[in-house]
């Protein structure tokens, strides 16, 4: 994640110092401690939240938890990642629904903090959880406010009450509270109102929120903050606690370049959770907050549940289903293979999913240049070939081939090299399928792949590998001696932080053999 990238990267170096030594001393949890504290003021987290966090890590760290630990260094980290948790909330917090309806959402915040693409994104979620949202429009001051909320909620499918043209003309108050009586006529479950906002705090902005809550009793209070504000973050959000108050925080432009203080301190400083994490500009970039998921992003130890929700999200189990049975039967082809992308494209960005992966923080450079397009000209190889052609590669002859290449606008070489890369994938498949061990270019096999108690020749041969002296003792002490050696594998930190990067993460040629798998590398 973008905004936390300086931050997440002066914790990681600071554990990796703190990995090297065998025995945790004073001086060295007081060195870390002030490391900590350096990176947190410079990622703009307010001042009290610093003091706090600091003084709460440095009296564990210096604790029995610690000193009695196997591994002090990673029980520093485990500290760090349970107190980054504690100030960003906690637990995770769900929206609060009437038991009424319609459940009324107020939204409140600065201008351009996000307040209208959020009300979109939020009526988007909803409906996907079988809701009927309706979004009123009710920031009157700000020029095409009203414009911009009616583009939204055509894009997001919803429904919205809009009588007034904004631009400094109607009553706002009015519009909420007529919004609210037309969601209870119409039968819409939940209400979004989309207040207006200011460049800075005055009393008028808090006098009209503040009579907007009054007229329309709001179940929830949603404040919005732009992220990359970094300091003023905390004073704002005091301002609106005190003139309107909230019940909780949205979090806006997550994926922007900052510094990420706000993040940091707002939960901590007014004692409301975060509800939200807007991660994008598309209407889907909307997230739960997790504070414990956010936390271990942070300090770079990844967020595979958030992954695992994504793929869940986007798979159709049947046809999973169906692609393993092709498989089991050797029936897989490239209309499989386009189906299995799709999907793959369901789930978003693959920056932002090989980003959840632990260890992923020390491959920015690498993640940045991968090239999501080359999906896009995979895509278009496979779909400017006919329905023949896609389920049998070995009609593709060179006329065929150079038809196919003009028609995708790419080259022939380009349909050659996808045409190889899916016969090896297809290999590949067949003999997980068949329960043997697959060898992918560039990373070796796979150990432990294929359906379990298969057996492959190699395993058969490893099996039989050991020492055959006639000498008993001999023979035991070289036997002893090949297993010390196959247990010789880096087993890196529970942490993610081993001594060659984290556990599990993929290496740079991992991610150049992922780049030519989907595209021509």
């Amino acid at each position: 994640m973008a905004t936390f990238g300086t931050l997440s990267d002066r914790l990681t170096e600071t554990f990796r110092n703190l990995r090297k030594k065998g025995q945790l001393t004073p001086a060295d949890v007081d060195g870390t401690v002030r490391e900590i504290r350096r990176a947190l003021l410079d990622a703009d987290v307010a001042l009290p939240v610093v003091k706090d966090f600091t003084a709460k890590v440095r009296e564990r760290a210096l604790g029995d938890e610690v000193s009695k630990a196997l591994n002090p260094a990673q029980q520093v980290v485990q500290i760090v990642n349970e107190e980054l948790v504690a100030i960003l909330g906690g637990q995770q917090r769900r929206l609060q629904f009437a038991k009424n309806p319609p459940t009324v959402i107020m939204l409140a915040g600065l201008q351009g903090s996000g307040k209208t693409t959020f009300a979109g994104k939020l009526a988007k979620m909803l409906e996907k959880d079988g809701h009927t949202p309706l979004l009123i429009a009710a920031d009157l001051q700000r020029p095409n406010a009203v414009n911009q909320l009616q583009v939204v909620a055509e894009r997001a499918g919803a429904a919205i009450y809009a009588p007034e043209p904004g631009n400094g003309v109607g009553d706002a108050v009015k519009v909420a509270r007529d919004g609210v009586e037309v969601a209870r006529r119409q039968q819409h479950d939940v209400v979004i109102i989309d207040t207006a906002g200011r460049l800075g705090v005055d009393a008028e902005l808090m006098k009209q929120a503040a009579d907007i809550r009054k007229a329309t009793d709001p179940d929830e209070v949603l404040f919005v903050i732009d992220a990359m504000i970094g300091q003023d973050a905390v004073n704002t959000a005091k301002a609106f606690q005190d003139g309107v108050d909230f019940t909780g925080v949205v979090l806006s432009k997550l994926d922007g370049d900052a510094r990420g203080g706000a993040a940091l301190s707002v939960a901590s400083v007014t004692g409301r959770p975060i509800i939200f994490a807007s991660t994008g500009e598309g209407l889907d970039d909307l997230e739960a907050f997790h504070p414990d998921r956010m936390a271990s992003r942070i300090l770079d130890l990844g967020d595979i549940l958030t992954l695992i929700e994504q793929a869940q999200q986007a798979f159709d189990e049947e046809e999973a289903l169906k692609v393993a049975e092709k498989l089991a039967t050797e029936q897989f082809t490239l209309e499989d293979f386009l189906a299995q992308m799709q999907q793959m494209r369901k789930m978003g960005s693959m920056k932002k999913m090989l980003g959840m992966l632990p260890g992923m923080g020390s491959m920015k450079d690498q993640l940045e240049n991968f090239d999501e397009r080359e999906i896009d000209r995979t895509e278009a190889i496979i779909r400017s070939m006919t329905p023949a052609e896609r389920r049998n590669t070995k009609l593709l002859n060179g006329s065929r081939r150079l038809r196919i290449a003009r028609g995708s606008g790419m080259t022939v070489t380009d349909v050659n090299q996808l045409v190889q890369r899916f016969d090896q994938a297809a290999k590949m498949m067949k003999t997980v399928a068949r329960g043997g061990v697959p060898n992918i270019p560039g990373m070796g096999p796979i150990p432990g792949a294929g359906r379990p108690g298969a057996s492959s020749k190699r395993g058969k041969q490893q099996k039989a590998k050991g020492s055959r002296s006639g000498n008993p003792a001999k023979r035991a002490a070289e036997n002893a001696g090949i297993a010390a050696q196959g247990a010789e594998a880096p087993t890196g930190s529970g942490f993610g932080l081993g001594a060659g990067g984290a556990k599990g993460a993929p290496s740079e040629a991992d991610l150049a053999e992922l780049q030519k798998m989907l595209g021509r590398g």
